[in-house]
């Protein structure tokens, strides 16, 4: 998760490209949605919220670098949408900027309605590609809630620093045996059932299952 470099894709379901020591590649071009409108190119959209955002708050890239710890040129390769980043790096940059993760992945929309298509979904993987985490809707401004369908294939492990102060997390296993680690202290789950934790502290997603596992993820953050 600390590797800069790596994967992301813009289609559930589908395998993740070969891996890259260097960068990653660009993220796939979604295809037309249901009412015709293209969907714009997942790379793009991340570079252009992390630039904006970054502006905003009035940080250089090398400021941003040092929060993060995500090298300056890297960040640079991001914003420009030349890279993109793994679930791992997403999450330092999110994290630095004080905005949900999902707050990057979409266009912000005021519609009394927001439909996300399956063949559009904003999906994104562990370097290795066992564990993959897609966006089923936008964040908000006035509600830092994150909602996540999560997959995990089986035997599958996916660590996750600790989150800001006051994150809390609720998880409910849609289908399979799931194992969640929570400051060293493992609680198993099957298909069913559901957990709640703080989520600042040092946690893990493990597939204990012979099968892949399903989970719907639940993440708000503490209003700041």
């Amino acid at each position: 998760m600390n590797d800069e470099s790596g994967i992301f894709a813009s289609h559930a379901g589908r395998q993740p490209p070969p891996l890259r020591a260097d960068l990653a590649p660009l993220a796939l071009e979604p295809e037309a949605t249901a009412a015709g409108d293209d969907v714009p190119n997942l790379t793009a959209v991340i570079g252009r919220h992390i630039h904006l955002r970054r502006k905003r708050l009035g940080l250089s890239l090398e400021a941003l670098a040092q929060r993060s710890q995500v090298s300056r040129a890297m960040l640079s390769q991001i914003e420009r949408g030349r890279s993109t980043p793994t679930i791992g790096v997403l999450w330092k940059i999110a994290q630095a900027l004080e905005t949900p993760i999902s707050a990057l992945l979409h266009e912000h929309r005021e519609d009394n309605v927001c439909l996300l298509p399956t063949h559009s979904a904003r999906s994104f993987f562990s370097q290795d590609g066992r564990f993959c985490a897609r966006s089923l809707f936008p964040a908000h401004p006035s509600r830092p809630v994150e909602f996540y369908e999560l997959r995990i294939q089986s035997r599958g492990e996916e660590a996750a620093d600790p989150h800001s102060p006051g994150t809390l997390k609720n998880l409910v296993v849609g289908h399979g045996e799931v194992e969640i680690v929570v400051a060293g202290t493992p609680y198993a789950l099957a298909t069913g059932d559901a957990i709640q934790f703080k989520a600042d502290v040092a946690h893990a997603y493990r597939n204990v299952g012979p099968m892949e596992a399903v989970m719907y993820l639940v993440m708000t953050y503490a209003q700041r």
